[in-house]
């Protein structure tokens, strides 16, 4: 067999690979949204549940998004800071770089589960944060910091090496160089790390039933004051999200349209997690235009 005919041979069989992995996902949404589509409308989605007939999925949407900006918020910053120092400060050949690398992995490996169940014993009852937001927040923030801070090293270090001697030759320093040519370089990759790590959060649920609660109290939507404890903005309520609320109508739901309204919020669900990812795309290409002067 020449190098030509493998060279053809190697490339069919990646876009087998290729088409079997969009196969799947197609498989995957179409299923989903085909079952559950016919249950949404607009009093589906703007009104809340009702533990004797169902009701719909106002309450546990709103929060499904307030936890992932709550989280984002704590995460972000954190991760950013840890990725720079990796990447751009920390001594390569150290053992306390490799314990620290190895400290992240090992993290990124614990199950959800193993999480929450961390989040319930620190920050619901040593802490005595109850169940809330802001303990939900926290334990996920615990969850997907390992793998934030990964995605911004890794970003961070696929920048080539010219860039940094560049910014170092024109007089700025390694704090400026960083921030100011390196870090917006990196931008796309870091923003494919916070869609990645968004997308889990947004569709967590083992790590949130053990600290964000399962429950809903009462909310005042005409409150916004974030200390009052019926207030939307409240980080101190128990928040059930939309993905807790599916697997308690799957596993806990006695009500006779249970199945139906699981349909319907798995692709309300599904349907949030792509227009979050389409439009953090977007944005992502738009922030690295504008921070790299580019058109």
């Amino acid at each position: 067999m020449n190098a030509k005919r493998s060279d053809k041979l190697a490339t069919g069989v990646l876009y087998v690979l290729s088409a079997i992995i969009v196969a799947i996902l197609a498989f995957l949404l179409i299923f989903i949204l085909v079952k559950g589509l016919p249950y949404v409308s607009w009093q589906f989605i703007t009104t809340a549940s009702d533990p004797l007939t169902g009701g719909g999925i106002a309450v546990q949407l709103f929060n499904s998004v307030y936890l992932l900006i709550v989280t984002l918020i704590i995460s972000v910053p954190l991760s950013l800071g840890a990725g720079i120092y990796l990447s751009e400060y920390a001594n390569q050949k150290h053992w306390l770089t490799g314990f620290v690398r190895t400290a992240i992995e090992v993290l990124s490996s614990l199950p959800s589960i193993v999480v929450g169940l961390f989040g319930m014993l620190l920050f619901v009852l040593q802490f005595g944060m109850g169940f809330s937001v802001i303990s939900g927040a926290l334990a996920l923030t615990v969850f997907n910091l390992p793998l934030m801070t990964r995605n911004v090293e890794e970003s961070l270090r696929a920048i080539p090496t010219i860039q940094r001697e560049g910014g170092l030759a024109l007089g700025l320093s390694k704090w400026e160089t960083a921030t100011q040519v390196i870090l917006p370089a990196a931008v796309p990759g870091i923003i494919t790390g916070v869609i990645l790590s968004s997308g889990r959060v947004f569709g967590e649920a083992a790590a949130l039933i053990y600290t964000a609660g399962q429950t809903n109290l009462p909310i005042d939507w005409a409150n916004w004051n974030p200390m009052a404890i019926t207030s939307p903005l409240s980080l101190f309520r128990p928040a059930e999200t939309l993905a807790v609320h599916i697997w308690a109508l799957n596993t806990e739901g006695t009500i006779s349209t249970a199945t139906q309204i699981s349909a319907g919020a798995s692709a309300v669900l599904i349907i949030f997690v792509l227009l979050f990812n389409l439009g953090a795309r977007f944005l992502g290409r738009r922030i690295h235009k504008k921070l790299t002067s580019g058109n």
